[in-house]
């Protein structure tokens, strides 16, 4: 009887390692949230570009299943593609390319991004950048021109190269009559990467993310803030150019800040943290705008910042008292 009751008390004091509290959520719950999230921003384009931005879609989705498929077998990992966090790289992929591109581009940017930006650090959770813009930075150094040439909505075989919102500030030649207005901006009439150009789209799409508690306001909010502030203050004098909404809408500012620098692998653990790796997108984005040969800073600024998230969280998260 007292053997059994010493039994018994072992029992109620399991040694394990934490978290001990599990709030129900898991990975695949929260990436199929953030796929969910996206399908606004994705619909909003296949409405504004037509058939082809839905097949770009489709294609850089299922090449990214099935690299990931490919690449775990060969490794011989778990094979996790159900996961969502495939999708998640395959649709973000396919959100920054134009809606002109060949199918083959986001065949070849998606292999990029899982191969090159994910599953050579060893697969979800390890990889210091964020995939879909590894893949983004390789087509783009490759093929600049078909990463370059933009259609107006609603007529997708009408390839108006770099007529975009970005371009009307740089000034580029071919965009003196161009004009958009905030409105086209906010709905996503305009020109651009096919799951960039409508602000309402993704607001309405991460509005589930922070119901769900999924990311917090202190990178998105920190990053669109200082990008304004900076292209207002220092922009030149010329249309637009200093106009603080204007440059929050334009380009892929919002896609960007709200989906793939809140990337919780590649981004700050604190809150301090996050404050500060917003601040440092910000910062970036507006020095390639506004300086910058390139209209547009988005992808290469949370690159930057994602080789700093070490040494971030190194100054930024709290230390154990020993």
């Amino acid at each position: 009887m007292k053997e059994r009751r010493e039994e018994s008390t072992e029992a109620m004091f399991i040694v394990s390692p934490s978290p001990h509290i599990h709030c129900g959520d898991s990975i695949r719950k929260v990436m199929w949230s953030v796929v969910i999230a996206l399908i606004p921003a994705g619909v909003a384009g296949v409405i504004f570009f037509g058939i082809h931005a839905l097949e770009i879609i489709l294609i850089s989705v299922i090449t990214a299943l099935v690299s990931e498929f490919l690449i775990q077998e060969i490794r011989r990992k778990r094979i996790s593609v159900l996961d969502g966090s495939a999708v998640i790289t395959g649709i973000l992929l396919a959100y920054n390319l134009p809606p002109t591109v060949p199918l083959w581009l986001p065949a070849v940017g998606t292999f990029v991004a899982i191969v090159l930006g994910k599953q050579i650090f060893g697969g979800l959770g390890n990889n210091i950048f964020n995939p879909a813009l590894v893949g983004r930075a390789f087509l783009m150094a490759s093929w600049p021109k078909l990463m370059t040439s933009f259609s107006s909505p609603f007529h997708p075989v009408d390839a108006l190269s770099s007529a975009t919102p970005l371009a009307v500030i740089k000034g580029i030649e071919g965009t003196g009559n161009v004009h958009f207005s905030y409105r086209e901006l906010f709905l996503g009439n305009c020109s651009g990467c096919l799951g960039e150009t409508s602000a309402l789209a993704l607001l309405i799409g991460v509005s589930l993310l922070f119901f769900r508690k999924y990311i917090s306001w202190h990178i998105p909010f920190t990053y669109i803030l200082t990008v304004g502030l900076l292209t207002w203050i220092f922009g030149r004098n010329g249309l637009f150019s200093g106009d603080f909404l204007y440059n929050i809408l334009a380009g892929g500012l919002m896609l960007g800040a709200l989906f793939m620098a809140t990337d919780p692998v590649t981004s700050p653990l604190s809150n301090k943290g996050k404050i500060i790796f917003g601040l440092g997108c910000g910062c970036i984005t507006a020095l390639i705008r506004l300086k910058g040969g390139y209209p547009e800073g988005v992808s290469y600024s949370i690159l930057l910042m994602n080789a700093f998230t070490p040494l971030i969280d190194k100054f930024t998260l709290k230390k154990k008292r020993k």
